[in-house]
């Protein structure tokens, strides 16, 4: 079973996620589409976009695990492929987060090189060899090229200001977040056997963690526990958490009581934002800082969205509107790893705009058709066979 709004509100979150991190490279963006300052309390647009694709997380969890389930897949078997995906998701997100910080003059070929490598060695790794045109003899030597390539990265990285450090988590980037928050969420699932009542327990649990980060009992740990930081902390495995609760009561009561459903997500989604505003006073609204109110009404967010797209898309069947992005929903690593090509590639060639079309209104239509872009070149990338996967 697919749900047409899961793929498009992905999409549609991909395309904004492509579009608000290429921000950087205009000049004049008006503050209500940016992130907020770490000290600020304040929600722009770009703080509510990775929230939303944590929730669009937890919505496929419960499609993809029966789906395997189905297939006659043991637990311990999905349990693997659990483990292994989001491991996958942390050792890109490391080697991502670290290009960010390298050093340029410490490396040899400088550091645009070094991410450019990084991206191909993303690229022959993770590639669905299996359904593109090359040869299968070419699949396995390929993979194990660019595994090559990431051990010859780590050694040659130095970070920080003057080149000081090799190759470090800092933190996990945004695919090393969303391996963490799939990874607890998926295991929950898949070992409760999809049982409502203890994901929704699961979910006012690590909702209570958030809280709990605020307060003097907040879980201070050092060493190798501190590895886990982002589960016990609670806010960014709760987004999807709350994505699992969504498809959950829309899997128990769409059937014969699509209604009820629909009252129970509103409900959810308006009690959610409402939290998150009556305790804006005690915490503040703050991505940075990973606030409780940030988290109530980013969820919030979350449920709404969801059902209004569900009514769009999979009541009244009006899909044609969003055929042009639904690459970024269906190839999503793919159309996240093109923007590092791009990227490398400028900074080693030199090449740029004129400055005209990086200001203001205009650099934001141009940025944005840049986004679209990165979609449509994954579809045609997706056409001829070529797509990521983990």
């Amino acid at each position: 079973m697919r749900i047409a709004s899961i793929d498009i509100l992905r999409a549609l979150t991909m395309l904004f996620m492509i579009w608000v991190n290429d921000f950087w490279s205009v000049t004049g963006v008006p503050k209500w589409l940016e992130h907020a300052a770490a000290s600020e309390d304040y929600l722009g647009f770009s703080d509510i976009i990775f929230p939303l694709f944590l929730f669009i997380v937890g919505l496929s969890i419960p499609f993809a695990i029966q789906n395997r389930i189905k297939k006659n897949e043991s637990r311990a078997v999905i349990a693997r492929h659990i483990v292994i995906r989001s491991l996958s998701l942390l050792l890109i997100g490391v080697y991502m987060v670290n290009w960010e910080t390298s050093h340029y003059e410490s490396i040899p070929g400088g550091n645009q090189l070094w991410g450019l490598l990084m991206a191909i060695a993303v690229s022959l790794i993770w590639m669905n060899w299996k359904r593109s045109p090359v040869e299968k003899k070419w699949h396995l030597p390929l993979q194990v090229l660019g595994w090559a390539i990431l051990v010859y990265l780590a050694i040659v990285y130095r970070g920080g200001p003057e080149g000081e450090f090799g190759m470090r988590t800092q933190w996990w980037g945004i695919l090393g977040l969303i391996g963490w928050a799939y990874a607890f969420n998926a295991l929950v699932y898949l070992y409760s056997r999809g049982n409502i009542w203890v994901l929704a327990a699961s979910w006012l649990l690590l909702n209570a963690l958030s809280v709990l980060k605020f307060t003097d009992m907040a879980i201070e740990t050092d060493g190798f526990l501190s590895n886990f930081s982002v589960i016990y902390s609670g806010t960014v495995p709760a987004f999807t958490a709350a994505g699992i609760v969504a498809t959950m009561i829309f899997k128990k009561l769409s059937e014969k009581k699509l209604g009820l459903s629909y009252v129970l997500l509103i409900a959810l989604g308006i009690g959610n934002v409402a939290y998150g505003l009556a305790t804006r006073p005690i915490w503040g609204i703050s991505k940075i800082q990973g606030t409780p109110s940030w988290l109530a009404i980013c969820t919030g967010i979350g449920f709404l969205l969801f059902v209004i797209l569900y009514y769009i898309a999979d009541v009244k069947k009006q899909v044609h509107w969003a055929k042009i992005i639904a690459p970024a929903g269906t190839a999503t690593l793919t159309c996240y790893l093109i923007p590092y090509y791009v990227y490398s590639i400028r900074g080693m060639t030199g090449i740029r705009l004129p400055e005209f079309l990086k200001i203001a209104l205009i650099g934001l239509i141009v940025s944005f058709a840049f986004a679209l872009a990165v979609v449509i070149f994954t579809g045609i990338l997706e056409k001829k066979g070529f797509k990521l996967k983990l």
